[in-house]
């Protein structure tokens, strides 16, 4: 019988923050892509003026991605990887995998100066700990999306997968982006994180705050004695427009940024 893994422990990574940071920020979900300009020019505005000491992706920051290998001839993907470039020069830049991005690997991820996270990860910034993950993990009543997720997590798929052609690899994700597209447009309720699992992980942790994306559902929810936040994913091509950023000060206060057009946000 398999572990339950609403009660199993995590394997957690670990980002300790150094001492100068004061200001720490969180994104997810921006789902990049070359037909969605506006999303990419108010995230490349974003990371140009942010005066945040560090960004956390965690996770879906491209909608797609299908091998480090497609950025060599994708020019869209080349400028992401170029305001990525950019941002890390001045400031602390870490990405973890989401659900349509896990694929992003090493290579890429050293060419632009960004630091891998693990999934989940604990933050240890001064008193503070909590937990950081992309969040499809904990959605456990999707079972048909666990499923799916146990198999391409597997290294044995990975790299058979990225030893296709490329050519293959971008037209089968194609038709996984049709199939989700006709998921979201069908008035499909998506799943939440599981309370028990959450709570479980930071019980393992020993933290009081569990930070995550995926759900598309921003939100700041009790979680036992601590705190689930919820981030936004970013949407500014498509109505309702959303863009918000999740920025942490030193000591706990929190707030989010919203980057939508008509609003004037201070970063």
């Amino acid at each position: 019988m398999s572990a339950d893994p609403r009660t199993t422990a995590p394997t957690l990574g670990r980002l300790t923050a150094p001492a100068a940071w004061q200001t720490v920020d969180l994104i997810s979900d921006l789902h990049l892509q070359a037909s969605e300009t506006a999303t990419f020019e108010a995230w490349r505005d974003y990371m140009a003026r942010t005066t945040a000491d560090a960004v956390l992706i965690l996770g879906d920051l491209f909608e797609v991605w299908v091998g480090d290998d497609a950025a060599e001839s994708d020019p869209f993907l080349q400028s992401c990887a170029q305001v990525l470039r950019q941002t890390a020069q001045r400031l602390h830049v870490a990405f973890m995998p989401g659900n349509r991005d896990f694929l992003v690997g090493p290579a890429f991820l050293s060419d632009c100066g960004v630091h891998a996270l693990s999934d989940p990860c604990l933050l240890q910034w001064g008193a503070q700990r909590m937990v950081l993950s992309h969040g499809d993990a904990l959605c456990l009543d999707d079972r048909a999306y666990q499923a799916f997720r146990q198999q391409v997590r597997s290294a044995d798929w990975q790299t058979e997968f990225l030893a296709k052609p490329l050519h293959e690899r971008l037209a089968l994700a194609r038709a996984m982006r049709t199939q989700s597209e006709s998921q979201k447009y069908s008035g499909a309720v998506y799943a939440d994180a599981d309370a028990i699992m959450a709570l479980n992980w930071l019980h393992a942790a020993g933290a009081n705050r569990l930070v995550h994306g995926h759900t598309h559902q921003p939100a700041d929810h009790p979680l036992g004695t601590g705190l689930r936040h919820v981030l936004s994913d970013w949407s500014l091509d498509h109505a309702p427009h959303r863009a918000q950023v999740f920025r942490m000060q030193r000591g706990g206060d929190f707030t989010r940024l919203d980057l939508t057009p008509t609003t004037n946000s201070t970063l």
